[in-house]
C-alpha cells in the first residue's frame, strides 16, 4: 500500500480521505481509424489523417483504493463527501496522478463510484474517462531544467519582440498537433508553409494555426512582443 494517489479538484485522496491505492490501470487510448476499401480489390485507403493530424478515443483510468476500517457514520460521511467530490463537476478537469510526474489528465468520473463495503474496511473502484493524451505541467518555453529531457524536449524561445520580420521555429515536442494560444500586444501576421494568419491584439487561439509534431518554421511579421502558449501532448 502507498500514500501516493491522485490530485483532482483540490482535495487529494490520501491527504484528505485517507485511501491507499490498491491497483491502478492508465489505459491508453485507441487510434480512430476512417478506412475505405476499393471495390473489387485488396487496396485499402486510410483518410484518418486527412484534415491534419491522427484522432484518438478518450482513455480510461481504473483506480481502486482501499478503505480503512472505521465505524458506520464515518464510513457514511467519507463516502457521501468522496461522492461529491468526484461526481460535482460538468467537464473534464485536471486530474494529478502523485507517480506520474510533470504530467496531468483532463478526467472526469461520468460512472458513479463502485464500493465494496466488508466488514472490516473495503475497496471502492473509481473510473475516469479522460482526454486521449497527458499534458505537460509546464508551458513549452521554460527555463526550469529539472524537469528537462534531454532525449524528448527541447530548449526553445516562445517569446519574441518583433520589429518588421522574424523568421524562427516553433517545437512541438508531444505526440499531438497543438492549437497554441497566441499573446500579441499588436496585430501582426504569422505565415507557416505559405498560410498567412492574422493574428489579433491581445490573446486568441484559432483551430486553423495548428503546430504539427517536430519542427514548425514560421514567419512573424508585425511589431510588438508575441508569445506562444502551449504545452506537449503526449500518449
Amino acid at each position: 500500500m502507498s500514500r501516493f494517489g491522485i490530485a483532482f479538484r483540490g482535495k487529494h485522496s490520501y491527504n484528505d480521505f485517507g485511501l491507499t491505492v490498491a491497483s491502478k490501470h492508465i489505459g491508453t487510448p485507441s487510434k480512430i481509424k476512417v478506412k475505405e476499401r476499393i471495390p473489387y480489390s485488396n487496396k485499402v485507403y486510410d483518410f484518418s489523417n486527412l484534415y491534419g493530424g491522427q484522432e484518438y478515443e478518450e482513455r480510461k483510468l481504473t483506480y481502486v483504493f482501499n478503505i480503512r476500517d472505521q465505524d458506520k457514520a464515518r464510513f457514511t460521511a467519507m463516502k457521501i463527501e468522496f461522492q461529491n467530490w468526484l461526481m460535482s463537476t460538468e467537464s473534464q478537469d485536471k486530474l494529478i496522478d502523485d507517480v506520474i510526474e510533470g504530467y496531468y489528465f483532463l478526467a472526469e468520473v461520468e460512472e458513479g463510484p463502485d464500493f465494496n463495503e466488508l466488514r472490516f474496511g473495503g475497496t471502492l473502484t473509481v473510473v475516469f474517462t479522460a482526454y486521449p493524451f497527458m499534458m505537460g505541467e509546464l508551458l513549452e518555453g521554460n527555463d526550469i531544467w529539472d524537469s528537462f529531457n534531454f532525449l524528448t524536449d527541447y530548449a526553445q524561445i516562445t517569446e519574441y519582440n518583433v520589429n518588421g520580420l522574424i523568421n524562427t521555429t516553433l517545437y512541438n515536442p508531444g505526440a499531438n498537433m497543438i492549437n497554441p494560444i497566441v499573446v500579441s500586444s499588436a496585430a501582426m501576421q504569422i505565415v507557416k508553409n505559405g498560410v498567412y494568419f492574422n493574428i489579433p491584439a491581445g490573446e486568441s487561439e484559432s483551430l486553423d494555426f495548428a503546430l504539427n509534431l517536430g519542427e514548425n518554421p514560421i514567419r512573424i511579421i508585425g511589431k510588438g512582443k508575441i508569445t506562444f502558449l502551449f504545452r506537449k501532448e503526449v500518449i
